[in-house]
């Protein structure tokens, strides 16, 4: 390692022991040092910490290198076992959903592809008097798991399958943010609002539970309907999404420009770009090879949501009658709710 890593090494390590010594840091404590480490380890790499994503359930740093999410940071406190914090909830739905994340203590770093583990490695330990007893071999093998981490590119999805499991998983995750945003946010926030123009123009007795769900559904698919319209050599992103959607599924179009458009929730966005960036990644001649692509009698789009709910919620499948529906059959339901829809873009 060369003399300016292990510069670079023993300022976070000394910007830890100094916090320390205070005698009352925290998880959030640290979280300064970590975050200006790895912005200093490899040049053009952000690492963003925003408190009110946090509480809503996001990981505590997104990694972006310019607008290209690289992966995801959760840190916990000094003397917190990983072990345990493994076998969490949180973690597991963030191993479940995220395919790039790193879990770490501060000193020990563990680094995750796809949920499995895919190496360990520490800096050193903390003793009893706030100091870090290092461990040179560690802070090599740290160094390493970091590069491998940021160096990370994410598998292309090519199979039908395949693309809606991860979907499917994205979406549960967004669900569960709304959930958490909803539960937090004021009377008059924009989500309450949202949900009091569907109850008043679509669902009177829409629950805030069949909302979210609705939500994350609507957004995750709108995307993929957007990007089966996109062209190849087009940059994909939840950004220019709304502008994809297909004409011909005014249903759709309407929805989400109406809840996930430009004024999306920050609190949700990032993990929206999440989905995009698999999408824009995904190679989507294979995976919709036998939705009738290339025939031109059969719309992927409709088509392909058996697949994408059977991952999702195999149970929501069966109540709603989600299995093979004429075109026509679609086309009719699809023009019938537009004028709802319309009506429901007015009250919001």
């Amino acid at each position: 390692m060369e003399q300016a890593d292990l510069k670079l090494w023993a300022q976070y390590i000394h910007a830890i022991e100094k916090k320390l010594a205070q005698g009352d840091a925290t998880e959030h404590t640290h979280r300064a040092a970590l975050q200006a480490f790895i912005e200093s380890f490899v040049t053009g790499v952000s690492a963003t910490n925003e408190p009110k994503h946090i509480d809503c359930g996001a990981p505590d740093f997104v990694i972006r290198k310019g607008v290209t999410t690289i992966g995801y940071i959760e840190a916990k406190d000094i003397g917190i076992s990983l072990d345990v914090t493994e076998k969490s909830d949180q973690l597991k739905r963030y191993r479940g959903s995220l395919t790039n994340l790193i879990l770490t203590d501060y000193l020990e770093f563990r680094w995750y592809v796809d949920g499995e583990k895919r190496l360990s490695a520490r800096l050193g330990t903390a003793t009893k008097d706030g100091k870090i007893k290092r461990d040179k071999e560690g802070i090599q093998a740290v160094a390493e798991l970091l590069a491998s981490f940021l160096e990370h590119q994410a598998e292309k999805v090519g199979t039908p399958q395949e693309l809606a499991q991860r979907m499917a998983r994205l979406a549960h995750m967004i669900h569960d943010l709304i959930i958490e945003a909803f539960k937090q946010e004021a009377e008059g926030g924009s989500l309450h609002n949202q949900l009091a123009a569907f109850r008043d123009n679509l669902i009177p007795d829409l629950s805030p539970e069949y909302f979210a769900d609705m939500y994350a559904q609507t957004i995750t698919y709108g995307l993929f309907a957007a990007r089966c319209a996109a062209p190849d050599n087009k940059d994909f992103t939840r950004q220019n999404a709304a502008y994809l959607l297909p004409k011909t599924n005014p249903f759709l179009r309407k929805l989400f420009n109406t809840i996930a458009g430009p004024e999306l929730d920050d609190r949700i966005a990032w993990l929206v770009d999440e989905l995009a960036q698999i999408l824009a990644q995904a190679d989507m001649e294979a995976v919709l090879n036998n939705f009738g692509k290339h025939s031109g009698k059969e719309d992927p789009v409709v088509h392909f949501y058996e697949t994408f709910l059977k991952a999702y919620d195999p149970k929501v499948r069966e109540m709603r009658g989600v299995y093979y529906t004429p075109e026509p059959v679609v086309s009719y339901i699809v023009r019938s709710i537009d004028y709802l829809l319309s009506l429901l873009q007015k009250a919001m």
